[in-house]
C-alpha cells in the first residue's frame, strides 16, 4: 500500500492524489492518520485537459459535493473506454474492455488502456501507445464531458480545498496565461517540485510561481516501481514546506 510505504520512508506530508477519485482516503488514514484528503481532477480548458490538484487538511462539511462529481467522472471514464474500443477497431485494433474494466475497480484511464495494448502486443510501450493512439486528438482519443478549469477549481473552493495547477510543463508557453486567467476562481499553487523535474526545470517553475505568488507545491506521481520510476517523496527547502502547512491550515469556506 502506497500510505504504508510512505510512512515507512518518513514522508512528513503525505496525499493520496488518485485521477479523479479519493476513494482511498479512509484506508490512507488508517496508516497515515494527518493525510490529506485530495484528488487530482481532470477538467478541460480550450479543448485540451488540464490536470487540476486539490488538497483539503481541515474537516470540510461541503466536500461532498466534490465527491458526488467524482461519481459521475468515474462512470463517464468506464463509459469512455468502450467508445475507445469501437474507435480502435475501426482502426483495426483489438482492445478487450471487458477485461480493461475488470482489472481496473476504480477509475479507469487512457494509461489502462496503454498498458493494454502493450499487453496484447498492439504497441511496445505506453508511450507508444499515447504517441500512436490515445492522445489528446489522437486516432483513438475519445473526448469526454469534463469540468473546466475554473469550474474544477471553484468547486474545490467551494468544499474546502486548496487548488494547485498540477505538472506545468505539459502546457508549454501557455502555463503564464492559464495560470492568469484562473487566478480569479481561486488557483493559488503551482507543483513546481514535480518529481521528475531537473533543478533548472524546478527553478523555472519556481520563478512563475514567485510571479502570481502561489504556493510551491511537490508531488512524486508515484503510479508503480520500476527502472527510471519516481520514487515516493519530493524533497523540498523548509521555507517552502512551511508556507504549504501555512496554505492548508488557512480558514476557507466550507471548512467546519
Amino acid at each position: 500500500m502506497v500510505a504504508e510505504r510512505a510512512a515507512a520512508r518518513e514522508v512528513e506530508l503525505f496525499c493520496l492524489s488518485d485521477h479523479d477519485t479519493c476513494e482511498g482516503y479512509d484506508e490512507v488514514t488508517a496508516v497515515f492518520p494527518d493525510a490529506l484528503r485530495g484528488v487530482e481532477l481532470s477538467c478541460t480548458d480550450n479543448d485540451r485537459t488540464v490536470h487540476l490538484l486539490i488538497y483539503q487538511k481541515t474537516s470540510s462539511s461541503s466536500w461532498h459535493m466534490l465527491e458526488e462529481s467524482l461519481v459521475v467522472q468515474k462512470q463517464v471514464r468506464r463509459d469512455r473506454v468502450y467508445l475507445i474500443a469501437e474507435r480502435l477497431q475501426e482502426l483495426g485494433v483489438e482492445l478487450d474492455s471487458e477485461r480493461i474494466l475488470r482489472t481496473v475497480p476504480g477509475v479507469v484511464g487512457r494509461p489502462h488502456i496503454a498498458a493494454e495494448l502493450v499487453r496484447n502486443g498492439t504497441v511496445r510501450s505506453k508511450d507508444e501507445a499515447f504517441s500512436r493512439f490515445l492522445k489528446d486528438g489522437g486516432p483513438g482519443d475519445v473526448k469526454v464531458s469534463r469540468l473546466s478549469l475554473a469550474e474544477g477549481i471553484s468547486l474545490g473552493a467551494a468544499a474546502g480545498g486548496c487548488m494547485s495547477l498540477a505538472h506545468p510543463h505539459l502546457y508549454g508557453k501557455g502555463a503564464e496565461e492559464l495560470i492568469r486567467r484562473h487566478l480569479e476562481f481561486g488557483l493559488s499553487g503551482l507543483e513546481v517540485h514535480y518529481a521528475k523535474y531537473k533543478s533548472a526545470r524546478r527553478a523555472e517553475f519556481a520563478g512563475l510561481a514567485e510571479k502570481f505568488d502561489l504556493v510551491q507545491t511537490g508531488g512524486s506521481d508515484f503510479h508503480e516501481d520500476g527502472p527510471g520510476k519516481p520514487v515516493l517523496g519530493v524533497d523540498m527547502s523548509d521555507t517552502v514546506a512551511q508556507r504549504i502547512f501555512s496554505w492548508l491550515e488557512r480558514d476557507l469556506p466550507g471548512n467546519a
